[in-house]
């Protein structure tokens, strides 16, 4: 693949968003001069899963996750579920997310979050295809219904992680791995740290959830790819590696996660 390598993974985004209107093909077009190598761009609802396909047919360094958030899963009916799976024909789909379970803002009711969730994932089980997976407040209902559900060694991503290290070890032995972002950089993101303290750097990905969580001294700022070297360095740090060693390695994990065996 040559000097790809040395290129940074955007594990999950979301520039479909308006906070990229001004600027966004200048931005996803400059992203592989400034060492990003590739970006996931994640789907929330019907319409973002649409433009998110749009982004990923537009530029060659962009895929897409199809899937509906849990904020969202109000809007996913039956007929709905042949709709995604067809999706999932696409090369340029890796992924179905970014899916899941929220009980901060608990809106939809949980039953409904949970029959969303439980069948986009049966859906990439059938189809072999990965899941991006947004939980938070609902450590112990993902969990659940993930080993009910989708099962151990199946191909699954928690993103943007925000629980402590012993739930990570739950997810872990699942064989799914662990998303980081900028949220790592906050000085009050101590959990954290320790969860990158512990977790190995083969099970994590990189990520921002651009537009949001930019990282320190970027906190409250609009995020993009091109903050993640910071987000590198505070892991690198951390585990007591050269960042190099981080991009590397985070690079080939996303790869193989996502089934880009082209760009190994």
């Amino acid at each position: 693949m040559g000097e790809e390598q040395d290129m940074i993974f955007d594990s999950h985004a979301h520039y479909d968003d308006r906070a990229f209107d001004e600027d966004r093909d200048e931005l996803l077009m400059s992203l592989p001069e400034k060492g990003v190598g590739a970006v996931v761009n994640a789907g929330a609802s019907i319409r973002s899963v649409w433009k998110t396909l749009e982004l990923a047919e537009k530029y060659p360094n962009v895929y897409a996750a199809a899937g509906i958030h849990p904020e969202h899963a109000g809007e996913l009916h039956e007929e709905d579920m042949e709709w995604l799976r067809g999706l999932l024909a696409s090369a340029r789909v890796v992924a179905v997310g970014e899916i899941g379970l929220d009980y901060y803002w608990d809106q939809p009711e949980r039953e409904i979050q949970k029959k969303c969730f439980a069948a986009q994932m049966g859906i990439a089980k059938e189809e072999k295809i990965p899941v991006v997976v947004h939980s938070r407040d609902a450590a112990a209902d993902t969990l659940e219904l993930m080993r009910t559900e989708y099962g151990a060694g199946n191909p699954a991503y928690i993103h943007c992680f925000s629980y402590p290290k012993e739930i990570a070890a739950e997810f872990l032995k699942l064989g799914y791995m662990i998303g980081i972002g900028g949220v790592v950089t906050f000085k009050n993101a101590k959990k954290i740290r320790e969860v990158v303290e512990y977790v190995p750097l083969e099970r994590i990905l990189l990520e921002t959830d651009c537009p949001y969580l930019a990282p320190v001294p970027h906190r409250g700022e609009r995020n993009s790819s091109l903050n993640l070297p910071l987000v590198i360095r505070q892991i690198a740090q951390i585990k007591g590696v050269e960042p190099e060693k981080v991009e590397e390695i985070t690079w080939k994990n996303a790869v193989r996660f996502f089934g880009l065996t082209n760009m190994e």
